[in-house]
């Protein structure tokens, strides 16, 4: 399975991914939320070099030039709520793609928030059946909220193959992604990936919760 990290090269993503880390900045919120839609501008760009292409005719005042296309059919899924500005700046490019929603969170099973399960409450999709799947969440810790939501989506169809798209993993994340998704259908690709996991399962040196940083604390 390919794995790419951005990290491992130098470019302006860098500014961005410094400024949604640094606690002096990232609790701007407009400025936090606009960030990760700039990541996923820059994911999307990057996601959209290993598409089929084709070329078609395009006719302009002067003469008619062929111009090469994509030819994917794209659906990008996200999770609530944090997703939203990433998967934003992922259509933002993919201006033309199918979107779908799925709700799926962490329900802890003591105050200290050390042991949980991963709920599915709400999918909104249109077919996936042999489209090229976008599956965006800017936090990959486990793993495993991605992969529910990815079964969840398969009552959708199957698709052709599947781009695991995300800011911040975890080391751990990256290994279920391996073992949990169809070898030679699945693209990982992650702004940075992070040692450790914390003993709440909280991407250590990670950004904190990326939910309450785009839309204000929850109770």
């Amino acid at each position: 399975m390919e794995v790419n990290n951005f990290s491992d090269s130098n470019s302006l993503l860098n500014s961005f991914i410094r400024e949604i880390r640094d606690i002096t900045i990232q609790n701007d919120r407009l400025r936090f939320r606009r960030n990760i839609e700039r990541i996923g501008e820059i994911m999307a760009y990057e996601i959209s070099k290993g598409f089929n292409y084709k070329n078609i005719e395009v006719t302009t005042p002067l003469d008619v030039v062929e111009v090469s296309v994509p030819e994917e059919q794209v659906v990008i899924a996200t999770i609530l709520r944090a997703g939203l500005p990433f998967h934003h700046g992922i259509l933002n490019y993919f201006d033309g793609a199918e979107n779908a929603f799925v709700s799926a969170y962490r329900k802890y099973k003591e105050t200290g928030h050390q042991s949980f399960d991963i709920h599915i409450e709400y999918i909104a999709s249109p077919s996936i059946e042999g489209k090229t799947l976008i599956l965006a969440d800017p936090m990959l810790a486990t793993g495993s909220s991605m992969e529910l939501t990815y079964r969840a989506l398969l009552t959708r169809g199957t698709p052709a193959h599947i781009h695991i798209a995300t800011i911040i993993a975890s080391r751990q994340a990256i290994d279920y992604c391996r073992a949990n998704f169809p070898e030679g259908k699945t693209t990982i690709w992650a702004a940075a990936i992070d040692p450790l996991l914390n003993e709440s399962a909280y991407i250590v040196p990670g950004i904190g919760d990326a939910g309450d940083l785009a839309y204000g604390e929850k109770i």
